[in-house]
């Protein structure tokens, strides 16, 4: 049998202590352009923070909408894999419902507060706020449900 490699790194992080680091394998999937990413689970929320670049803005200088998106997105996988119920694989996004509150900044972390609302069999209801700086801004709130990976 061959082995593949993991298709994301995820260990302690040095540099952040308590935080987790989860990254693609693979520099060129469509998540490379998001990460590294730093993951903290506080009992039922994940906190996934990712540094943004000048590629994730608009023409006025914030974060472009798709770009947020895409982490919310991406940080739903990353905090399902801290809550322990997913590895990476097959999972997949049945929906995604994101409601933009404010504007993002690209010169200071972001954060999604995932919230794992319930688990089924095959399924993850969540929901969060995408917040930024020392105050917590809110720039997005969103709800989603991810059907998991099929078991082995």
């Amino acid at each position: 049998m061959v082995s593949t490699p993991p298709s994301f790194h995820y260990s302690e992080s040095a540099d952040h202590p308590g935080w987790m680091t989860w990254a693609l394998s693979d520099a060129t999937r469509f998540n490379s352009l998001f990460g590294p990413f730093l993951l903290h689970v506080e009992g039922a929320v994940a906190r996934v923070r990712m540094q943004p670049q000048h590629v994730h803005t608009n023409l006025g200088g914030r974060l472009h909408g798709g770009a947020l998106l895409g982490f919310v997105d991406i940080a739903l996988f990353a905090a399902s894999r801290g809550f322990g119920l997913i590895e990476a694989g097959t999972a997949v996004t049945l929906d995604l419902s994101v409601q933009f509150i404010g504007a993002g900044a690209v010169d200071m972390p972001l954060e999604a507060q995932v919230e794992l609302l319930k688990e089924t069999g095959n399924l993850l209801f969540l929901r969060g706020l995408v917040v930024q700086g020392e105050g917590e801004a809110r720039v997005a709130s969103f709800s989603a449900t991810i059907r998991k990976p099929p078991r082995a």
